[in-house]
């Protein structure tokens, strides 16, 4: 490297195991053309998140960028004491309850996308599965929702999800087991 040259080139793609406290390091040095990578990261799941909470796209996109604007005005307060997505979702968990404060709303995350490259046949069983378990999972009450989208389609902790949600962690645990076993109950009755 030479000198004035951070670790990360300003047209590389972001590696899938890059060190983002050192990332965000060289944001705050200066570097601030950088932040794109964390955004394109995290881009489409703070992006489904708003879906959620908000249940369209307009009212999504405008989530997603305010979390992002907030992110970056706060990125001086990342410590590294956590992964920077759980940081981030906290970010964006609290813009939308604050958002939505009286409506209450939460729609489940369980939507996954359906790659172009698969058979006709997996595409339709694919649709169908994803279906299932998002009628499912939209069944469960609110408070299960949340922490069982949190932990099985955002891949958190039980200790980050209440990092997100502010719940304490026997709260999560009992939510997470409940939403599961409610969900395995309802999925058993489609079959």
């Amino acid at each position: 490297m030479t000198e004035g040259e951070g670790r990360y080139p300003e047209k590389q793609r972001i590696p899938a195991d890059f060190n983002e406290p050192l990332l965000v390091e060289e944001i705050l040095g200066g570097r601030k053309e950088l932040f794109r990578l964390l955004v394109e990261r995290y881009q489409q799941k703070v992006h489904a998140m708003g879906l959620s909470f908000f249940h369209n796209q307009e009212d999504a996109a405008d989530f997603t960028q305010d979390v992002f604007i907030r992110s970056y005005r706060s990125l001086a307060t990342f410590r590294g004491q956590s992964r920077f997505s759980t940081w981030l979702y906290r970010i964006a968990y609290n813009t939308a309850v604050n958002s939505i404060n009286r409506r209450k709303e939460y729609h489940s995350l369980a939507e996954e996308p359906v790659t172009e490259d698969e058979s006709p046949e997996l595409h339709i069983l694919r649709v169908a599965a994803q279906e299932a378990v998002r009628s499912a999972v939209a069944e469960l009450p609110e408070k299960y929702r949340v922490c069982v989208d949190l932990y099985f389609f955002y891949d958190c902790s039980i200790r980050e999800i209440g990092e997100i949600t502010g719940f304490p962690e026997n709260t999560i645990k009992s939510h997470v087991f409940r939403g599961k076993k409610l969900l395995r109950e309802k999925l058993a009755d489609e079959q």
